[in-house]
């Protein structure tokens, strides 16, 4: 039988995509279709960064709306990611995969044609949870059909889709809304993902494979949902305080969720000792690859929420670039990006822990460059002048993204690595939410006595973060080297 289910996926790629996903293979075009489907959600939490103004101008949303608009979609994602994980395990991968991605494309039709700033946080909320439960039956897939090179291709593949979807969000945002299509302003930036959703859903029925885990792991309810309240009532006083000059009740929030968060550990701790399979196990958080990795990847994912945030608004709102150039302003972060996440693997195997630590000190060297040419020029900063600070930030943040990445798992016991990888994802994505809701909000609170000391002030506390992240990555023991570790993957 494994004789016969190798030579299947082997032969996979030389059939038709659909005789491939009938005999439970995935040909090539079956793996960019996932990957397509990947991108849109990936690309989404990004590609708002440069329409911020637009909205602003449209909807008349306040700062601190315009940071829940990113920010709702970032905690909705996390906190349900593991869950659609487990849900493709049981009831199919496929279906989950469809399900969500019609859910995903009318949630952003919903965020299109949002009448209100109101209306379109709830859809991007509603969005975030759609991603949620699309993206982990991605990667489950890949783990399941696929064997040896071929996987490992695929797996490569995403990775390198998601970082640059991260970056290539805010070009296409700019296009789009500087387009105006029919005078539809920022619009087009959720309803292009109407046509492309619906040629992936109706290639993905016919070429994706429907596969299901032997041994489902049970859905963790209780600790889901301490968790999503946990950070929400973190994410809606550090969004909302600094613009209501911090009222009692947001002061209660942030007590509140000190409180959840320990009920969330104490819960899941009891979950696991009744052989439950939890959200967050506690037994993985101990382990030190996950302990000392998830704090420095959550640090990383602040600092680059953050900054993805700063900047859009710093080109558009401080230099008065339009949307177009708003977005053509991140391309060389993209490129190098690009190039790096590439490159990256193979310097991580040869150079290990110092490869981390060389990433750190590039992307400090090209923040420190970036501060120094809007403080020195500003307000005549052209976009060539940002363009190598920017390529060293974008090269810096490749490796230390696909070390952090890689060193998570290195001492996570194998029949763990989908648990594992889910929480890698989480804390990822609620460093992003964070990260907008934190040095955003400290953003938006200094712009109106001057952007370019705004924007410093930010990237000095990132560069912070990125300097203690090159120490530690620098002193990382042994058993937390990255050469041993393997890839990230979601599948349960």
């Amino acid at each position: 039988m494994a004789t016969t289910t190798s030579s299947r996926h082997a032969g996979a790629a030389a059939i038709s995509p659909y005789a491939a996903a009938r005999a439970g293979g995935l040909h090539p075009v079956g793996v960019l279709i996932l990957l397509a489907g990947a991108f849109l959600p990936i690309m989404d939490f990004f590609i708002i960064n440069v329409a911020l103004p637009s909205i602003d101008a449209s909807l008349h949303a306040s700062a601190s709306s315009l940071e829940l608009v990113i920010a709702g979609y970032g905690v909705a994602y996390a906190t349900l990611l593991v869950l659609g994980g487990r849900l493709g395990d049981r009831y199919g991968r496929r279906r989950m995969f469809l399900g969500a991605l019609v859910g995903f494309v009318l949630a952003s039709l919903a965020c299109g044609i949002a009448p209100t700033a109101g209306a379109l946080i709830v859809a991007r909320i509603v969005q975030g949870a759609t991603a949620a439960l699309l993206i982990p039956q991605v990667l489950a897939t890949f783990h399941h059909v696929l064997e040896g090179e071929r996987k490992s291709r695929a797996v490569a593949l995403y990775g390198a889709t998601s970082g640059i979807a991260a970056v290539v969000g805010q070009l296409v945002g700019g296009v789009l809304v500087s387009a105006d299509i029919a005078g539809t302003s920022w619009r087009p930036i959720f309803l292009v993902n109407v046509p492309i959703g619906v040629v992936v859903l109706l290639v993905a029925a016919r070429v994706v494979p429907d596969t299901r885990s032997s041994h489902p792991v049970g859905v963790d309810l209780p600790g889901t949902v301490l968790f999503a309240a946990t950070l929400t009532a973190l994410l809606v006083p550090l969004t909302e305080g600094p613009s209501l000059g911090w009222p009692w009740w947001t002061w209660l929030l942030i007590g509140v969720a000190v409180v959840l968060g320990v009920a969330t550990y104490v819960v899941e701790k009891r979950a696991e000792r009744r052989g439950e399979a939890p959200l967050l196990p506690p037994s993985l958080l101990r382990l030190p690859s996950m302990s000392r990795g998830l704090v420095m990847v959550f640090a990383f994912s602040i600092g680059f929420g953050a900054f993805m945030f700063v900047f859009a608004l710093t080109v558009q709102n401080g230099l008065h670039a339009d949307p177009l150039h708003g977005g053509l302003a991140i391309l060389p972060m993209a490129l190098l990006f690009f190039v790096g996440s590439l490159v990256a693997p193979r310097v991580i195997t040869r150079f290990g822990r110092a490869a981390l630590a060389g990433g750190a000190v590039v992307q400090l060297l090209g923040l420190a460059s970036l501060v120094t040419v809007l403080l020195v020029k500003w307000p005549h900063v052209g976009l060539w002048a940002m363009g190598i600070p920017l390529a060293l930030v974008g090269a810096g943040q490749s490796m230390l993204f696909a070390g952090l990445f890689r060193s998570v798992l290195a001492d996570v016991p194998t029949h763990l690595g989908g648990i594992g990888s889910g929480v890698l994802i989480t804390l990822q994505q609620s460093g992003l939410a964070l990260g907008v809701a934190t040095l955003g909000t400290l953003y938006l609170a200094l712009s109106p006595h001057g952007v370019p000391h705004a924007f410093a002030t930010v990237e000095y506390v990132q560069m912070g973060i990125v300097a203690l992240l090159a120490v530690a990555a620098g002193a990382l023991p042994p058993f937390l080297d990255v050469t041993s570790a393997s890839v990230p993957v979601v599948d349960a």
